[in-house]
């Protein structure tokens, strides 16, 4: 049985368990719409979702909008205000002691539990939004371009950490961002949206190197056009590939 289905007006694909799935697109593209209906925020104007086999509820079915399992991390993240992080995680914490202190080593914030949130780094908040939703372990994290505004080491930092916590805690993720780094050197596999539909969708390196068109191949990164192909620089195709977290 698939983990997840969604079958909306021009987009249809299947999640299987343990996937990382990257989603790609411009500005405007449809991403973070498509994984706010996925969470249960959004009610989509047509279509359906299914999550592990029941049909995902929209926000005007629930008095509160989400979907028991899933768990989803805006761009727009926010941290409580004057709390130290350790109240701030401790709040709906189901794992034993053991498990937590796990977790927040593999977040790499162990270290961080006595700071007040106003003490923290940007690196810093986003691994501690992420530890807050996983002390109630989902079955499926939604990820709205959680690499934003990080500097390429906090990015290798933040995507060993996600690779780390779904082996761990036995949890699917799905990740958007517009940034080739991001997807292609974390996704199993990648889908390209434009204009709220998918232009193309399959294995990264697959997608990178056999892009169905030119906004494709833009969008992953440089290439020349020759007799109808698209060629990639052998430096830059090393780069994604090489670095897989």
């Amino acid at each position: 049985m698939a983990f997840l289905e969604v079958a909306l007006e021009n987009i249809n694909f299947t999640l299987q368990k343990n996937q990382r799935l990257a989603i790609a697109g411009e500005t405007g593209s449809g991403k973070s719409t498509l994984l706010k209906i996925i969470a249960g925020l959004v009610t989509p104007a047509g279509g359906s979702v299914s999550f592990e086999g029941k049909r995902v509820s929209g926000p005007l079915e629930r008095l509160i909008p989400g979907q028991p399992g899933i768990a989803y991390l805006s761009q727009h993240f926010e941290l409580w205000h004057n709390y130290r992080v350790a109240e701030i995680l401790d709040y709906n914490n189901d794992l034993e002691p053991a498990d937590a202190t796990h977790l927040y080593q593999l977040c790499h914030i162990d270290h961080l539990l006595g700071r007040r949130t106003d003490q923290l780094s940007g690196g810093e908040r986003q691994r501690i939004a992420m530890a807050r939703l996983l002390v109630h372990p989902p079955r499926l994290l939604l990820l709205d371009e959680p690499f934003s505004n990080l500097d390429m080491n906090h990015k290798r930092t933040l995507k060993t950490v996600i690779k780390n916590i779904a082996q761990k805690f036995d949890i699917t993720a799905i990740l958007v961002s517009h940034d080739p780094y991001d997807t292609l050197t974390w996704a199993d596999r990648l889908i390209v949206l434009k204009d709220a539909q998918i232009i193309q969708q399959g294995p990264p390196r697959e997608v990178y190197e056999q892009p169905f068109d030119e906004y494709t191949a833009g969008l992953l990164g440089d290439y020349t056009l020759h007799n109808g192909g698209f060629i990639r620089p052998e430096a830059q195709t090393a780069f994604f590939f090489s670095t897989h977290p």
